[in-house]
């Protein structure tokens, strides 16, 4: 485990180097008058990850042929995951039909030959997948690159959670206005108040207020629940790290009994934030999803 965990406020900063082991420094390059630091790095990895990844799945996939290969699979079938029990139930496909009028029943057609994760499966709701697939699967390499000895997880830094979440919520602006129009989506936020006259006027205007605002907090909150959650795991294997640092000032015995304490239960730890990891990812993928749906209904 690297030394940088010792710090509880480590994974907050960015840095322009990545640390190793025995004290080693390696410096990243200034271009231009522009640092680039860790976080950087890694978020272009995990980007340049995913685009490996679904280039190769959309690839085999356009064959007609079913995806071969457990790696493959194993993606393929996390794609599927997010299509068929997040984005499809979650949005549904009453609002509009696609451009072709096929039925939901060809995409299941299609389905069956192959084609499961082709970008035109005939759903409604396959329009925002491209999205909603982004945003899992980069928070979720992100995450997962915590893990990996002298890395770090970009999504433990509030800049990065909250750059994710204006993202959300600009395309669940726009995903809104190309549905609903641009009166259309800022009136869907003014709920019926049943009240006539000035009184109803009123009311509905201090209403619009306040869904606006709540539109502008879920999305702040949608960025400080992954921080929170990652910086979280970080956090208390840093507090782990420090009782051994704590414990080498007393006995021999006393530092021998903590550190295997210690030890075993970063083991825990890190175990269970493989699994934050993925439950982050699918948190964030799902509210996002949430968000498109309330903004390209009326309600």
């Amino acid at each position: 485990m690297s030394a940088e965990h010792t710090d509880n406020f480590h994974h907050v900063r960015d840095f322009p180097f990545f640390e190793l082991p025995m004290g080693l420094k390696v410096e990243l390059p200034n271009l231009f008058g522009f640092q680039l630091t860790k976080f950087m790095v890694l978020q272009v990895v995990a980007a340049a990850f995913t685009l490996f990844v679904f280039r190769g799945v959309a690839k085999r996939a356009a064959s007609g042929e079913p995806v071969k290969g457990r790696f493959w699979n194993f993606w393929e079938a996390l794609a599927l995951f997010i299509r068929d029990e997040v984005v499809r139930p979650t949005i549904g496909d009453d609002h509009h039909h696609d451009d072709h009028g096929h039925s939901d029943s060809h995409g299941a057609h299609g389905e069956s030959h192959g084609h499961a994760v082709a970008a035109h499966s005939g759903h409604a709701a396959d329009k925002y997948l491209p999205f909603i697939w982004s945003c899992f699967f980069y928070v979720l390499i992100c995450n997962l690159l915590g893990a990996l000895p002298f890395l770090g997880s970009a999504t433990g830094n509030p800049n990065v959670t909250f750059a994710l979440a204006g993202t959300a919520m600009a395309a669940t602006f726009i995903f809104g206005v190309n549905v609903m129009g641009v009166g259309g989506f800022f009136g869907n936020l003014i709920p019926d108040t049943g009240v006539g006259g000035f009184g109803g006027l009123a009311l509905g205007g201090l209403m619009f207020v306040i869904e606006l605002l709540g539109f502008l907090i879920k999305h702040a909150i949608l960025a400080l629940r992954l921080f929170g959650n990652i910086m979280g795991g970080h956090t208390a294997l840093g507090v782990m790290l420090a009782f051994i640092a704590q414990a080498s000032h007393e006995s021999t015995a006393l530092w021998g009994v903590v550190t295997v304490g210690s030890v075993a239960g970063q083991i825990g730890i890190g175990l269970l934030e493989l699994l934050v990891a993925v439950l982050q990812a699918y948190v964030f993928s799902f509210l996002a999803t949430i968000f498109i749906a309330g903004s390209v209904h009326k309600h």
